[in-house]
């Protein structure tokens, strides 16, 4: 993979990796992470089958995860994704999703974004009794995932760039 190609990830843009820093360089060792990383992050926000959950709400979801993080650019990165503008309030974390008839996913979602320790076979049971399909709860389960690893990598690279490491 080129440094051109590597440098086109939300990682490293959001991280801001120059082309030819020693952090670069050192990647470029590890671009398939960085690949597969950005590979994932478009197989979670833009998949073929999207189930119930679109996606302008795929990425409202992201942002909104993102912002509980702390991550405000990862954030408006996503925002910048979503065409409807009703569908672009999921991405507050302060709305509760009620108008879009969400407020259970997002509950759910935050819950599991900012204390996944809390999280119970009620919350499932919830989203299950709001008409939520097991399916459609493991999709949701996965964009969680993939922001928590997200978060904590490009957490992990602005370190590096920090320490010059």
């Amino acid at each position: 993979m080129s440094m051109e190609t590597l440098t086109k990830s939300t990682l490293l843009d959001l991280a801001g990796i120059a082309g030819g820093s020693p952090i670069a360089a050192a990647l470029e060792g590890r671009s398939n992470i960085v690949a597969m990383t950005q590979t994932t992050e478009d197989a979670v926000l833009k998949p073929v089958d999207a189930g119930s959950w679109s996606h302008d709400v795929r990425a409202a979801l992201a942002a909104r995860i993102a912002a509980l993080n702390g991550e405000g650019a990862l954030a408006d990165r996503y925002c910048g994704l979503i065409a409807d503008p009703e569908v672009a309030e999921l991405a507050d974390p302060l709305k509760s999703g009620k108008v879009q008839g969400m407020e259970h996913v997002c509950d759910f979602m935050d819950k599991v974004a900012a204390q996944t320790r809390d999280v119970d076979a009620e919350d499932i049971r919830t989203l299950q009794e709001s008409g939520v399909s097991d399916a459609d709860i493991v999709r949701l389960c996965e964009i969680n995932a993939f922001m928590s690893y997200q978060v904590r990598v490009l957490a992990g690279l602005r370190l590096m760039k920090e320490t010059g490491a």
